[in-house]
């Protein structure tokens, strides 16, 4: 078959059904987002595109079984929500990821949908116990990859509140 299409003889246009793209969300290194799945309407957030994974602070991780799947129950304790909240996920992985001193940790992956600005997206994020550190939430590159996010790294808070337009 050529390059025209079966009925019209006239050249397809590559990806010509495409959606126009979307204009790029320009966000600060640190950040308002809403993880709603989890009931997190507000939690900060530091934009670290040296990390690759995300990580979310969270203690009394325990996991355990439902339906022949494996889940994980864990507390959120603080970080920009208005209370302490219990969570519940299903378990997508158990990856070594390396913490911010380079030494190799097991920890638990979950998926969940994060909300900055007006955008919405699912990404995977690492259960850790993020406690000395000044933000709960860190979000690595690929949380923000194929989501047009552009970071200004000398500025803070430019997405506005999750769920609103900028």
């Amino acid at each position: 078959m050529d390059a025209t299409g079966p009925y019209d003889g006239l050249p397809r246009r590559r990806k010509a059904l495409r959606r126009a793209a979307a204009p790029p969300l320009i966000v600060g290194w640190r950040e308002v987002v809403s993880l709603p799945a989890l009931g997190i309407p507000r939690i900060t957030a530091k934009i670290d595109t040296g990390a690759r994974t995300s990580a979310l602070h969270a203690t009394r991780i325990v996991r355990f079984t439902r339906d022949g799947a494996d889940w994980v129950r864990f507390h959120i304790p603080h970080g920009g929500i208005t209370h302490a909240q219990d969570c519940e996920a299903p378990v997508v992985d158990r990856r070594e990821i390396r913490n911010t001193g380079g030494l190799p940790d097991l920890r638990v992956v979950i998926e969940t949908s994060l909300a900055m600005g007006a955008r919405r997206w699912q990404i995977e994020v690492s259960l850790a116990d993020r406690g000395a550190m000044t933000a709960p939430l860190i979000l690595g590159r690929t949380a923000l990859r194929r989501h047009g996010i552009v970071v200004d790294a000398g500025r803070s808070w430019l997405a506005g509140h999750p769920g609103e337009s900028t």
